[in-house]
């Protein structure tokens, strides 16, 4: 490898974090070992302290320090006290299968909480816990175990403290995103309305009929005049935050970090030009010498969207979540097509062309703010089971724990069901394990909670790919610790495989899962004597669980997600159209209690499209077919919900037969197509006529519905399963 080539790997790995994981990998692992192996850390304590160091230590925190902090002090509180649990349940069978149960319930709940930091706190908990279970029991063991895990956790979180400095990056991101927040707030200026009439005469000529005519054509002005104070407050404020950043980023443009910088810079670069084009817009729409009276109503979703749009880009800069990045992408098609839809009634309208310009660069300016984000999120490409359901930023405090945790809203049902298996499975693998008095029976129940997971593809992809990296790591630690090596060349062995194991983690993960079998074989038991009959007990504990849960996943999940997504949302949309239908097609149905639960029917139609998406994020990228353009399709159709439930707010509510109608047909289409998976006809045509049918209190949901019809028009069904070619 030539110097040049040299450097350009070396310039793109240390913008990634895994050779920084894998050293805290090792440096964790294999200090507590050689402590241990030394005698100055008792062999029990040295298991604990080393899983507890291991897991902090390979974990990618994002955010703040303060949020990093915060986190890892909690996982090793919950380490720490899976470990007490696990001895103080040990003596009685009933306690330890009700303590496996908690594990399991605590397990959906930590992929509950984070899908970023869950799984991994999932596992490590589960596997602390089983150890335990097979270690001498009591209220003592039970103190010494929290006590070295706590102290493990407590040196892994040394070790990412040590490695925070090397990558100086958060007051750079902080920067851009805070130009990215004012770009949200002057956007939130723009969507206020001005409570001022369209076209209002100037002043000058209205006829002298007293100081109580000019008085009320002051109170008229007034509100616009406290809005466009308000507008240029909030541009200026942006033009300060932005040359901020600028000026931020070009103080630290050092040897080294020019990559990084760059990319930040031409983020920051994508919020000015993007704000500067919405503020065309709003200089063009304000210019206009009349508007319609439903304007404001169609106006509305595309502003909203805009600025949650760049509420998500300020949280991704910062937290650098793969999850914050595919919201973006799903927030940069939603803008894009109520853009366009925006536009095209503006092209309709005479005198409007410098507002169809300004709306067709903003269109032009999206894809520009999607690869810029995307250039500074080191993880792009990777994928979990993250929910796809774009909530409302609009006013939302930006808390860095809120964003990074989820602790309100019900239970996914998936999630429910993962509970389930995994207690069960559980259950059983901790019966087994205590009623045979097996020495290293943890591995029974341990691989079945590293196999199983909660979302379809990932257990059945991911199944024999972890069976397969255990049973083989297993069998290479046996060959390992049965060469009788020098205790120098297996310790350096040993680090080897620690250092693989952190750098493969978030790269190969069935390679990862062979590496970390053999460091935790050689903790467990390089100190004790190596017989035949330890191994047959480790391979047979390994091979059950895994086939168990393997079995599993088959007999629940015979599909893959994508091939079960469309006629799911194919029921979103008919749930939609038969609230219109109900809602507004004659006067006489409006108030009819049918309405509430039609409306009832779409909202938990759209629950269960978000569900089926969410599944399908943790399948295989292979799987994972056009993804970001259901993910569209599903919100604005649950944006349409709300905007019908928003019209149907009005008293009285508006009867409109000839929308009602239009709306209906081209939903029904648009179901019809989804469910044969094939381009459903005429949608460009049912578009043209949803304004012209729509009064003004429907604006909002036409808006919506027509943005919906251009997704689904554009949508490409040759990728996904059975769809008609």
């Amino acid at each position: 490898m030539s110097g040049l080539t040299l450097q350009a790997w070396w310039e793109r790995e240390r913008l990634r974090p895994d050779l920084a994981r894998a050293t805290r990998c090792m440096v964790s692992f294999m200090a507590p070992l050689l402590m241990a192996a030394y005698g100055r850390l008792p062999l029990i304590n040295m298991v604990f302290v080393a899983i507890a160091a291991q897991s902090l230590s390979t974990v990618d925190v994002r955010g703040p320090y303060s949020l990093r902090v915060t986190l890892l002090l909690a996982k090793s509180v919950i380490l720490a006290a899976a470990a007490g649990l696990g001895a103080i349940v040990g003596h009685s069978l009933g306690l330890s299968l009700a303590a496996a149960a908690l594990v399991a319930v605590g397990a959906g709940y930590w992929r509950r909480l984070s899908t970023e930091y869950g799984p991994s706190l999932a596992v490590s908990s589960g596997l602390i816990f089983y150890i335990a279970l097979a270690y001498p029991s009591g209220l003592i063991p039970a103190r010494n175990h929290i006590i070295a895990t706590f102290i493990g956790g407590c040196w892994g979180l040394l070790l990412q403290i040590a490695f925070w400095p090397l990558r100086p990056e958060h007051p750079l991101r902080v920067a851009v995103s805070d130009a990215w927040l004012a770009a949200a707030d002057f956007i939130a200026q723009i969507a206020k309305p001005d409570d001022a009439p369209a076209g209002r005469e100037p002043r000058a000529e209205i006829p002298l009929l007293g100081t109580v005519v000019n008085a009320a054509a002051d109170a008229l002005a007034a509100p616009q005049t406290a809005h466009l104070s308000a507008v240029g407050t909030a541009e200026a404020f942006l033009r300060q935050a932005c040359d901020r950043g600028y000026a931020v980023l070009d103080s630290a443009a050092q040897p080294g970090r020019s990559a990084v910088v760059d990319r930040l810079r031409e983020l920051n670069r994508a919020a000015a030009r993007l704000s500067l084009r919405i503020s065309a817009y709003y200089g063009a729409r304000g210019a206009m010498s009349s508007r319609p009276d439903d304007w404001a109503e169609s106006e509305a979703p595309f502003l909203t969207a805009a600025q949650n749009l760049a509420r998500t880009v300020a949280i991704a800069v910062v937290s650098r979540n793969p999850a914050h990045l595919a919201t973006t992408n799903v927030r940069v098609r939603r803008v894009g097509h109520l853009g366009r839809v925006l536009r095209e009634k503006a092209e309709a309208l005479a005198g409007a062309g410098p507002v169809a310009e300004a709306l067709r660069q903003i269109e032009g300016n999206l894809p520009e703010v999607a690869a810029a984000l995307a250039a500074t999120i080191d993880r792009a490409g990777e994928r979990s089971a993250f929910s796809l359901e774009l909530t409302e930023l609009s006013g939302a405090p930006l808390r860095p724990l809120t964003l990074a945790l989820n602790f309100g809203g019900a239970w996914n049902r998936a999630l429910v069901r993962y509970v389930a298996r995994i207690g069960i499975l559980t259950l059983l693998g901790v019966a087994v394990m205590k009623l045979s008095h097996l020495p290293h029976g943890y591995w029974l129940p341990f691989t079945m909670i590293l196999v199983m997971q909660p979302d379809y593809g990932s257990t059945r992809q991911k199944a024999a790919q972890r069976l397969l990296g255990t049973l083989g790591g297993s069998i290479a630690a046996s060959i390992l610790l049965g060469l009788q090596l020098p205790w120098a060349a297996l310790m350096a062995a040993v680090a080897l495989c620690c250092f693989v194991f952190g750098y493969y983690l978030k790269r190969n993960y069935a390679l990862a899962v062979v590496f970390i079998t053999v460091f935790v074989v050689a903790m467990t038991e390089s100190f004790s004597p190596q017989t035949l009959r330890l191994t047959e007990e480790r391979l047979g504990s390994t091979l059950a669980g895994g086939l168990t849960a393997l079995a599993a996943a088959l007999l629940f999940w015979p599909v893959w997600e994508r091939d079960r997504v469309r006629p799911i949302l194919a029921r979103g949309f008919r749930s939609n159209a038969e609230l219109v239908r109900l809602s507004f097609s004659s006067a006489t149905l409006i108030d009819q209690p049918a309405v509430v639960g039609a409306r009832r029917v779409a909202e938990a139609a759209n629950a269960e499209v978000f569900s089926s998406l969410q599944r399908m994020a943790g399948d295989p990228k292979d799987r994972q077919d056009r993804l970001e353009a259901l993910a569209a399709l599903a919100n604005g159709n649950q944006r349409l919900t709300r905007a019908l439930a928003l019209a149907l707010m009005h008293d009285p509510p508006t009867a409109a037969p000839e929308f009602a109608a239009a709306a209906e047909g081209a939903l029904q289409a648009l179901a019809d197509g989804f469910a044969a998976g094939r381009l459903p006809e005429g949608l460009a045509d049912r578009r043209s006529g949803l304004y012209r049918t729509a009064p003004p209190p429907l604006a909002r949901a036409a808006a919506e519905l027509s943005a919906l019809l251009l997704e689904g028009h554009e949508f490409d069904f040759a990728s996904l399963p059975g769809a008609q070619r």
